[in-house]
């Protein structure tokens, strides 16, 4: 097998019997509408040379082969499926998937077992709560102690073990983590709780805790599986990215063959064709072929963008009818898809500041807990022996700094999350905080306030009627696919035109029914005399139809401005443009601080300028060429995509191109840290409160194991609200 073969089927195969022996691959398939559907792809797969073993499970609609590579080609695999009428993807995620899948049902596992056994242990100690004096008998009193001893034993042993793990691994790393307090109290209140059972008049006292230790182990297993499953979607949504770039693409030669040819292989300026139900495997330009691209999983925008020549498509979205012809603009690391992919895995790997602090005071809180647990332990033990056990594993329980610990990363990840549902993907979590305190949003224009499309902004002509020749205009105008062309068509059905011909850099021509020969182009190319004030003219003669374009403003771009304003931040429109241009978008959309003509060097003087002043900006651009004054921002968030998601040193990029997303970042940073403070709060108030109950004696480690659980639950879900 050829080296380039063993690097295209590394990411979703392994080789049980080293390289050169079968290989085990992973696909999802697509397609299937019944169990049926799995038997008809075996069958298909199966008549293939080189392949052992073909295995479909129909509730995932994932395929397991085992075959060897050297006597069947993956794209002969690919194409058997196709022949049978299904499409297949390897599946580049399975072996993080089945991790995930293994911790999933490790915990549920953990959580069902100690849920379970709580509740029998819970009904064996119910007894010795409500019975009347003289009704409940020592040898059944003993014996139902037993029961819920021996009831006890797997959550030792099986349910409590991460906690024991942990604390281990936190030790021999020389850190107090907060499973250090957590395995401490749950070892101590099952030896004293023991040693009551078997010696009921000994030093350890006759009371035993059994219902309070299933309890408040269960209680800490639901709070860590929330958070299990928040940590799991946000791996699920990187890997939804990062696996929606296909294997194989189809290149297209210049004899007119083609082949089909990892993604890696591609250069810019190959061509490859795109069928309906593929995904584009780079960057890259249609040059032939028109059809709608589903674009949901890089924007966020679920409905479907129609394409044509001419239209730039992105690696990941899917062509969704029709057969295109694209040419290479972008690969590998330079592609939209793996830019964000490195962005969210930027993000979602960082440790804000905040969360460092609160990681240090928490270590240092566990050490005063465990000296507050002795030092209680021994007061009591000279008060009361019998209590003393009970009320050290009290302070160990309900001073655990689980909600502490927690209240900073799960809001910072369910916001990080929430923005990226809305098409805003955070490169430097610490720009919630700053987003916080921003009072100035500036815009550059081109790219960013604006769309890359043209429209018509006004028309006229002399001695005709100007909206007449505009319909005869724009009937021409469908026959181009020039920028300027299409602007001006708006949808318009093409006209019966005939000698049809388009001269680069000038324009298009053609002749009516009557033979008389008009142009659609550059005013010098279309009269003797241009009007300088059109940047397109159409005519026939002296009978001239000027036209001038303008660029059009992001559909959402007024609302946006509007929702700025509406929260008392200062809009600014700084640009480089012309002035004309810059004083029509800013009219357009009601922006009245506005600087036109600006280079690199002005932008940044400006910015530094509102800064001196007190101002806290916020820089959106395009990244082209607002580098200079984006690295000086206080927040910089970066519109469109392209090769330079890879290099961006942005706060944010914003994939979606929704200009809404600004305000609605605005307000969840507030939110968020809003959230953030109650969290911290809630965990301050907690201790504040149950400590000196705690080393009172009047907090039972039940009460203890309740109030620590719903405390971590109470952070967890308290961030979830980040997500409406």
């Amino acid at each position: 097998m050829a080296e380039a073969d063993a690097q295209l089927l590394a990411p979703f195969t392994t080789w049980p019997d080293g390289p050169a022996g079968v290989a085990a691959s992973q696909f999802q398939v697509a397609g299937m509408h019944c169990a049926a559907c799995a038997g008809i792809i075996e069958a298909a797969l199966l008549k293939l040379p080189g392949v052992q073993v073909a295995s479909v499970n129909p509730a995932s609609a994932r395929l397991a082969l085992r075959w060897w590579p050297s006597r069947v080609a993956l794209a002969d695999v690919l194409a058997a499926l196709q022949s049978a009428g299904y499409r297949a993807t390897p599946d580049v995620a399975a072996p993080a998937r089945e991790l995930r899948r293994q911790e999933r049902r490790q915990a549920l596992w953990r959580l069902f077992v100690a849920g379970f056994l709580m509740m029998q242990v819970m009904m064996f100690a119910t007894p010795a709560y409500v019975a009347e004096a003289g009704e409940l008998s020592s040898d059944l009193d003993r014996l139902l102690r037993w029961g819920c001893w021996v009831l006890t034993l797997p959550v030792m042993v099986f349910a409590a073990g991460p906690f024991f793990s942990g604390a281990w691994r936190q030790l021999r790393a020389g850190r107090l983590g907060m499973d250090v307090p957590v395995a401490l109290g749950i070892a101590v209140t099952f030896v004293a709780s023991t040693g009551a059972l078997f010696d009921p008049a000994g030093p350890l006292g006759h009371e035993v805790y059994f219902d309070s230790l299933t309890m408040f182990v269960a209680l800490l297993l639901l709070a860590r599986w929330f958070e299990l499953g928040a940590r799991h979607r946000a791996a699920d949504a990187l890997e939804a990215v990062a696996g929606s770039l296909p294997m194989a693409a189809e290149r297209l030669r210049d004899d007119g063959s083609s082949e089909r040819v990892p993604p890696e292989a591609l250069r810019v300026g190959d061509r490859i064709r795109v069928a309906a139900g593929e995904a584009f495997a780079a960057d890259g330009c249609v040059l032939a072929g028109q059809g709608w691209v589903n674009e949901a999983l890089l924007t966020g925008e679920s409905a479907p963008v129609a394409k044509a020549v001419g239209d730039a498509v992105v690696a990941g979205s899917i062509n969704l009818d029709g057969s295109l012809t694209v040419g290479v603009q972008r690969v590998g690391a330079d592609t939209t898809a793996q830019g964000i992919v490195r962005l969210m895995q930027q993000a979602q790997s960082q440790r804000p500041m905040d969360s460092g602090v609160i990681d240090r005071v928490a270590a240092g809180f566990t050490a005063v807990v465990l000296l507050l647990a002795l030092g209680a332990g021994i007061a009591w033990w000279w008060i009361e022996p019998g209590r003393a056990i009970a009320i050290a594993v009290a302070v160990l329980i309900v001073t655990c700094p689980c909600a502490l610990t927690l209240a900073a990363p799960a809001a910072w990840l369910t916001a990080s999350g929430a923005l990226a549902r809305r098409g805003l993907l955070l490169a430097d979590l610490s720009a919630l905080e700053r987003l916080c305190t921003v009072d100035t949003v500036v815009f550059d224009k081109t790219g960013t306030l604006s769309e890359d499309r043209l429209q018509l902004r006004r028309h006229w002509a002399q001695g005709a009627d100007a909206d007449a020749l505009l319909a005869v205009a724009r009937s021409l105008a469908a026959l181009s696919r020039h920028p300027h062309a299409r602007a001006l068509a708006d949808g318009t059905p093409a006209g019966a035109w005939a000698d049809v011909r388009e001269l680069a850099g000038r324009g298009i021509e053609a002749r009516d029914a009557t033979g008389r020969l008009w142009r659609l182009g550059a005013p010098a190319w279309v009269s003797e005399r241009p009007d300088l004030a059109a940047r397109l003219a159409f005519g026939c003669g002296d009978c001239v139809l000027w036209l001038d374009l303008a660029e059009a403003p992001r559909a959402d771009a007024a609302d946006a401005v509007k929702a700025l304003r509406a929260q008392g931040q200062r809009v600014r429109l700084l640009s480089g443009d012309q002035p004309a241009a810059v004083a029509h978008m800013a009219g357009a959309l009601d922006i009245t601080h506005w600087r036109a003509g600006a280079t690199p060097a002005s932008k940044l003087a400006a910015v530094r300028g509102w800064q001196a002043d007190g101002e806290r900006v916020l820089m959106v651009g395009d990244g082209i060429n607002d580098a200079p004054v984006l690295a000086a921002a206080d927040v910089r968030i970066v519109m469109g995509q392209g090769a330079m998601l890879a290099r961006s040193t942005a706060d944010a990029l914003l994939v979606s191109d929704r200009l809404m997303a600004l305000p609605q970042a605005l307000a969840l940073a507030k939110k968020t840290r809003r959230v953030l403070r109650q969290n911290l709060a809630w965990a301050a108030f907690y201790n504040a409160a149950c400590v000196p109950l705690a080393l009172a004696g009047w907090l039972p480690p039940l009460a203890a194991g309740i109030g620590m659980a719903a405390s971590s639950l109470f952070v967890v879900l308290n961030a979830q609200r980040l997500n409406r």
